[in-house]
């Protein structure tokens, strides 16, 4: 047997060491400052522990505290920390689960009394005297039985469970910090002092055992864990500003909208919330109509046959609302269905109707591409825990629209869609956009051969447009690859919302076909594309990233006129018959109230202008401007102030161009 191994670093240089030699002896041989700022390697692309042997030839990285990898290893074993900290608090409690989850950790306990957030001040305490220790996490691996009787013998049932449930063919590994181990994949870093003192635990709240209702329930905590207190710091401002922004809360304050138990997960707009509602939805109307979409109405409600077909009814068939197709029967047991085990779904999505307006008809290549928008209403039959006001809904209308093109069309409509999307974006206030290109995912529809064509036709389009994406291995739907377009927020939160899938599954399995130049059928590629995503979630991240303070052409009121004496209440009301004459979203304020009140009040509601007249405005032809967000006021003519507001006003897509110098 061979006794050494030839171990490759990133800069490509070759060393050959004895089998057997741990990563920490190869960092070590290095460099002795390099050894110290190393807290896990990457073994042939794999994260692993430094304490592990390498056996073979292979490839070696270091990973550092401060890299991406090495902030998901801290927030990893700060939850191993987190549940050594609560037992040791409270010895009865049962650990489960604590994974690493976007922007943090949380770990699943079982105890008599749940958790509550006054409790976060001891559990941190003795989780930096747990760091503080600076015990090594080491790696044991046992026998199924071995474990399932050590963790019964200590009452952690829900362990002995999670033993059972892993596969045959795995491992199972033991990892000790001290005297306190955990049932864990890994890997971990070096010590419990890798961790640092960057952590903050941050919500409590309950969750079913493996996510099923039938289950016990748990408490689980959230926390944090950053390399640097200065992250943390500022991560845990941005949620101080989250929470002042939430749309919920800025919904209920500024009269947008509601939602009820009895229409879970659909919103009633009120309104103001529905004047924003209409004015994207008519923006967006108007951008695709200049952009060659044409508009199509299509079904609520249809046969099941369809999702068969699509393939969505064995995917999302727990996701859709089914109702059986009945039929009035005048017998005296009640209404019967219309065909044998007919069912009807209300639509999820759009697609499968698009099609069916497609196959009207013979399509010749010269007809291709057509552009087949609809501002689509769909539900979701979303769990009732998932739900989240207008961001997680059952009921949403989508700025949906679906490309019919031939294969040699891909690549000019994957550009025209993009530069279409940035447009928008702008207008919207974003700049920051981010690309994923989302892969095959594990289970999938259609060939493997058309979907290797379908992404790299979509990422040469892509390439072709010259903006930078990333890859999502594995990210894609079942039936197509997709972008996703991710937008980031004034305060730095990234949004998943525009999308375009390349399609060449549904054309095949609903019949979607042209006539070619040769007189040939072939199925039409399908582009799936949107830009906002659902109406619904989109004005949601809007009124979070503008804090509810919306762009002028947007705002449900544009300018409130507020008079300082009734002697005024004749010039105001003018004035705002006038305003309302030329489209102006104006309110009028004549209360018997101090003026310094009407402009608080007004300034809660967050609106943008207010013109406020007293008996000198009147008598003068002015009035005196507050704009929201400034100090102090100016005094104008009205034909001034009316000319700029109209300018204001003026939705992005409709204002002049400006000429290039």
């Amino acid at each position: 047997m061979k006794m050494t191994i030839k171990v490759t670093f990133p800069d490509g240089a070759v060393r050959d060491y004895a089998r057997g030699t741990t990563g920490t002896t190869v960092v070590e041989s290095i460099s002795p400052s390099l050894a110290k700022k190393t807290v896990a390697m990457k073994w042939n692309g794999v994260l692993s522990d430094l304490s592990d042997p390498l056996e073979a030839d292979g490839r070696i990285e270091f990973v550092m505290r401060e890299s991406a990898d090495g902030l998901g290893l801290i927030r990893h074993d700060a939850a191993h920390v987190l549940a050594e900290a609560v037992q040791e608090l409270w010895p009865k409690t049962q650990v489960t689960i604590g994974p690493v989850i976007e922007n943090g950790f949380y770990y699943d306990f079982k105890r008599d009394e749940p958790f509550s957030e006054e409790d976060f001040p001891v559990i941190e305490k003795k989780m930096a005297e747990i760091i503080s220790r600076g015990a090594a996490f080491t790696k044991e691996v046992w026998t199924r039985d071995q474990t399932k009787k050590v963790f019964k013998a200590k009452g952690e049932d829900f362990k002995v469970e999670l033993v059972d449930a892993i596969p045959a063919d795995q491992m199972i590994k033991i990892y000790k910090q001290g005297q306190w181990f955990d049932l864990c994949r890994g890997p971990h870093m070096r010590s419990t002092k890798d961790i640092g003192t960057a952590f903050k635990l941050t919500k409590v709240a309950g969750a079913y055992w493996r996510g099923d209702s039938a289950n016990p329930v748990l408490s689980r905590l959230y926390g944090t864990a950053f390399a640097t207190q200065k992250e943390l710091d500022a991560y845990l401002h941005m949620l101080e500003e989250a929470e002042k922004r939430d749309h919920r809360k800025l919904g209920k304050e500024l009269d947008l909208f509601h939602l009820q138990e009895e229409a879970q997960g659909s919103v009633f707009w009120h309104p103001k919330g529905f004047t924003i509602y209409n004015q994207m939805e008519a923006y967006i109307r108007r951008r695709l109509n200049a952009s060659g979409y044409v508009e199509v109405k299509t079904p609520q409600l249809m046969n099941s046959k369809f999702w068969i077909a699509s393939g969505h009814w064995g995917k999302y068939r727990e996701n859709m609302f089914v109702v059986p197709d009945e039929v009035p029967n005048t017998e005296e047991e009640g209404p019967v269905l219309s065909g044998e085990g007919e069912l009807m779904a209300l639509k999820p999505m759009n697609c499968p109707a698009h099609i069916q307006i497609f196959n009207q008809g013979i399509k010749s290549y010269r007809d291709l591409p057509i552009r087949m928008a609809e501002f689509g209403c769909c539900h979701r039959n979303e769990a009732h825990g998932a739900l989240h006001g207008l961001m997680r809904v059952r009921q949403m209308t989508q700025d949906d629209a679906h490309i019919f093109c031939r294969e040699d069309q891909i690549q000019s409509e994957t550009e025209h869609f993009v530069h279409l999307l940035y447009s928008v974006y702008g207008h919207m206030g974003f700049d920051n956009v981010v690309i994923k290109l989302a892969t095959r995912p594990e289970k999938f529809g259609g060939t493997i051969e058309r979907w290797d064509a379908a992404e790299k036709a979509l990422g040469d389009a892509l390439k072709a447009t010259g903006y930078d994406f990333e890859i999502a291995e594995g990210e894609g739907a079942f039936y197509a690859p997709k972008l996703e377009f991710h937008l980031k927020d004034a305060i730095g939160r990234s949004w998943q919302v525009g999308t375009l899938q390349l399609d060449y599954v549904l054309p095949e399995r609903l019949d979607a076909t042209y006539v070619a130049e040769d007189g040939s059928r072939k199925y039409a590629v399908m582009l799936h594309r949107a830009i906002l995503g659902s109406l619904e979630r989109f004005i949601g991240m809007m009124i979070e990233n503008y804090a509810g303070k919306m762009p002028m052409w947007l705002a449900p009121t544009q300018v409130v006129v507020a008079t300082i004496v009734s002697e005024a209440d004749s010039y105001a009301e003018q004035l705002v018959a006038q305003l309302r004459a030329k489209g102006v979203r104006a309110e009028l304020d004549v209360r018997n109230e101090k003026i310094n009140y009407k402009v608080r009040e007004h300034s809660v509601q967050k609106v943008p202008l207010m013109f406020v007249v007293g008996k000198r405005e009147a008598e003068e032809g002015t009035v005196s401007v507050r704009r929201l967000g400034t100090e102090g006021q100016q005094v104008r003519p009205v034909a001034d102030v009316v000319a700029e507001l109209l300018e204001e006003i003026v939705p992005p897509d409709l204002k002049p161009q400006k000429a290039a110098a």
